[in-house]
């Protein structure tokens, strides 16, 4: 399928979203949140998709790069025209309707942020599992110094991640920082160099894809939902997540494999 704002590519068993409006650094449109939800549908019953990278792109001229990952909302878009309030509220609902969908999918799926996440890119790559970032990249929340407001769950995700304080300081003064600094707070799992970055995320990809598919969508569900959660609602939903994986064929596959002193193949069934 052709999509106007991003490119999509399957290799083995991981999915690459690649944003694709490098002449505004990846900035986010409507067509882009609409382009990356038909992506996350398809690959949600893609059963060969076991995990998802979404990342930025490189624009070329003569012979210098400028990578980007998304460089937030396409405010010269938003400055181009008066929005009625329905219209902006539809516009928001959209983009957390993204950022939930990237959230709650059922796979992992790893931020490669190659270079500046701002805004609404930063809130995407919040919303994934990992973020694996180029030492150069950069990645902040600027919306206090635009006069508007974060959005894409991160006043949640972000308190979770690098603690109250940090999160407080980072929103607050809409503080931009690098890759390493970023992987100190713990934000951004690893660093890499820019032209390594996409083939150390695939790499751990890969890992990820080797795993049994039910055991990770369950572990997924389960960590996600663990802070909101009693310990006796946990033990509960972990029970009833341990019994599901039993009944399946990758359970006995994973049981036999170690035995047999092998790596199990996982089929997801």
């Amino acid at each position: 399928m052709a999509y106007s704002t991003i490119k999509f590519k399957k290799e083995g068993q991981i999915g690459i979203i690649q944003l694709n409006r490098p002449e505004r650094m990846n900035a986010v449109i409507e067509e882009m949140y609409i382009d990356i939800q038909m992506v996350l549908n398809d690959a949600r019953q893609d059963g060969d998709i076991r995990v998802l990278i979404l990342t930025g792109s490189v624009l070329k001229k003569g012979d210098t790069e400028k990578q980007a990952f998304c460089a937030g909302a396409d405010l010269k878009k938003h400055a181009g025209g008066e929005r009625t309030h329905q219209q902006k509220r539809a516009y928001i609902k959209l983009a957390h309707d993204t950022t939930g969908m990237l959230y709650a999918f059922p796979k992992p799926v790893i931020a490669a942020v190659n270079g500046p996440a701002r805004g609404a890119g930063a809130e995407m790559a919040l919303s994934c599992d990992f973020i694996f970032m180029a030492n150069e990249a950069t990645i902040g929340f600027p919306e206090t110094g635009l006069g508007t407001f974060v959005g894409g769950g991160v006043t949640a995700h972000l308190p979770r991640i690098v603690g109250q304080t940090r999160a407080k300081e980072l929103v607050y003064t809409g503080k931009i920082i690098d890759g390493k600094t970023a992987e100190g707070l713990g934000l951004a799992l690893k660093t890499f160099p820019v032209k390594t970055l996409l083939d150390e995320t695939k790499a751990f990809a890969e890992v990820l894809a080797m795993k049994a598919p039910m055991s990770i969508e369950l572990a997924k569900k389960r960590l996600q939902d663990s802070t909101a959660l009693d310990m006796e609602t946990v033990l509960l939903l972990e029970t009833d997540g341990i019994l599901s994986c039993m009944d399946t064929e990758d359970w006995h596959e994973g049981i036999q494999a170690y035995n047999e002193k092998r790596k199990p193949v996982f089929r997801g069934r």
